[in-house]
């Protein structure tokens, strides 16, 4: 069985740190591509651009780089895969 109190603290979890950090940034290079296309191309109502008319560029990709996260969480947690025309079943209760 696989316990954190066995493993050495000079071995994991600084490379644990640095590769949170690392696709920490990826995730937000990844979102801020996203906001460059999405300034011209995206339909005016998503809620990116009306993120992006609130708020600064920076801010809007760390909110897109953290929804990305959450999105990928929950598919590796749940064993799914991407479908882009998912709809939650509590939203189709309610209509």
């Amino acid at each position: 069985m696989f316990r954190l109190t066995n493993i050495p603290y000079n071995g994991i979890i600084p490379l644990i740190d640095r590769l949170s950090a690392y696709l920490r940034t990826l995730m937000i290079h990844g979102a801020r591509a996203v906001i460059r296309f999405a300034e011209n191309k995206a339909e005016p109502e998503s809620w990116l651009r009306k993120l992006m008319a609130r708020r600064n560029k920076n801010v809007a990709a760390v909110a897109l780089a953290n929804k990305n996260a959450r999105i990928v969480w929950a598919l590796l947690a749940n064993n799914r895969i991407f479908r882009p025309d998912y709809t939650p079943a509590a939203v189709v209760a309610g209509m």
